[in-house]
C-alpha cells in the first residue's frame, strides 16, 4: 500500500510541479528581477538540508538576505543579536534580511523556487519540513533519524499547517509532530495539509 501511494505521490508531484512552473513563471520571472534589480548578488539562495536517505539536497529559495549575510555577519547584528543567533540560530527581526526578503518570506513567495526542487525530485509537494544537519544531529534519536530520512521533505507538511515557528524543536513539540506525520501519511492527510497550507500562509499562522 506504501508502494502504490508513493508511487502516486510522484507522479503527482511531476505534474502538479510542471504546471505550477509554466503557470507561475511571469510571477517567477518578476519576483528574480525585483531580487536582482534591489540588491547585488545571485537571484537564488540555494540551501543544505537533509533529505530522503539522510543525503545532503540542496533546497532553491530567492534570496531574501544581503550577499554577505553569512560571511560578514558582524556587519548586521549588534553584539546582543549576535549572541541570540549563536545560540537559536534565528533572529525574531534579523537586519540581515533585505526589504524586498521581508515582504518575499512574509508572503512565503521565497520559497516558489523549490517546485524545481519537487520537479527534479529532491522535494515533495507534501513532506516533513526540510531541515538542517545541524537540527537533524540536535533534535532527533538514532531511531528518529531512520524515521524522518525514510521520506522527501515536502515544500508544505503537518508542521506548517500545526503552528510553524510558533511549534519549536527546543520545546519537542516540532519532533512531535514531524514523527507523527510519518507514521500516519496517507493521501487523505496529504490532501487536507495542501488545503490548509493557503489559509496558514494568508493568514500568517505562525510567522517564519
Amino acid at each position: 500500500m506504501k508502494k502504490v501511494y508513493r508511487v502516486i505521490k510522484r507522479f503527482l508531484d511531476l505534474i502538479v510541479s510542471f504546471l505550477a512552473i509554466i503557470i507561475l513563471s511571469p510571477i517567477l520571472l518578476i519576483l528574480s528581477l525585483i531580487v536582482k534589480c534591489t540588491t547585488k548578488g545571485p537571484v537564488l539562495f540555494k540551501d543544505t538540508r537533509v533529505g530522503r536517505y539522510g543525503k545532503d539536497i540542496v533546497v532553491y529559495k530567492f534570496r531574501t538576505m544581503h550577499v554577505d549575510a553569512e560571511t560578514n555577519i558582524e556587519k548586521y547584528l549588534t553584539k546582543e543579536e549576535l549572541e541570540i543567533w549563536t545560540k537559536e540560530r534565528k533572529l525574531d527581526r534579523d537586519p540581515r534580511i533585505t526589504k524586498v526578503g521581508k515582504f518575499l518570506r512574509k508572503t512565503s513567495l521565497d520559497e516558489l523556487p523549490q517546485l524545481f526542487n519537487i520537479l527534479f525530485g529532491t522535494l515533495s509537494i507534501v513532506g516533513n519540513r526540510p531541515i538542517t544537519r545541524r537540527e537533524y544531529d540536535m533534535w532527533f534519536t538514532d531511531e528518529e533519524k531512520a524515521k524522518i530520512s525514510s521520506i522527501k521533505p515536502g515544500l508544505t507538511g503537518y508542521w506548517q499547517v500545526s503552528g510553524r515557528s510558533n511549534v519549536t524543536f527546543e520545546s519537542g513539540e516540532r519532533q512531535k509532530l514531524d514523527l507523527y506525520y510519518i507514521d500516519h501519511y496517507s493521501m487523505w492527510l496529504d490532501i487536507k495539509i495542501i488545503f490548509k497550507t493557503p489559509f496558514v500562509v494568508l493568514f500568517k499562522t505562525g510567522a517564519k
